[in-house]
């Protein structure tokens, strides 16, 4: 009877000590906490807050009809992210280098290799001057 006692004991402490140990378990594509939906900076999305922070609508702009975004979004294969230049936004900010000669190099040159290159009517506009409206065509 001895025996068992003392095996019954250790096996209780035993079972305490295991008690005690926090185990951290991670889970593989679970939920996670306090993410922000990829509507928020979506270029596809259209989104309408209220006051209260349970007034908020959101829409899938991606095909023609504005479809309701019920949950939050995790992964969506028509995300476009609306804080990186699109094709087209890089398109219309582009410098567009042409050559008049063949052979001449193609490159940046300063404003007086210019004026040497292309003679001194040439006219030089500085990048502030231009006006977003006089670039869309």
């Amino acid at each position: 009877m001895c025996v068992r006692t003392k095996s019954t004991s250790r096996s209780a402490e035993a079972l305490l000590r295991k008690e005690k140990v926090m185990v951290t378990i991670k889970v593989k594509d679970g939920t996670p906490e306090g993410a922000e939906t990829l509507c928020a900076t979506c270029r596809w999305s259209h989104i309408v807050k209220g006051f209260r922070v349970s007034e908020k609508e959101i829409f899938c702009r991606y095909l023609t009809d504005d479809r309701p975004v019920r949950f939050p979004v995790s992964q969506c294969n028509s995300y476009d992210d609306r804080r990186i230049p699109s094709k087209r936004d890089m398109e219309q900010i582009a410098w567009i280098l042409l050559t008049k000669k063949a052979g001449r190099t193609i490159g940046f040159v300063t404003a007086k290799q210019f004026r040497e290159i292309e003679g001194d009517d040439a006219a030089i506009i500085p990048a502030a001057a231009i006006d977003a409206t006089d670039t869309e065509e």
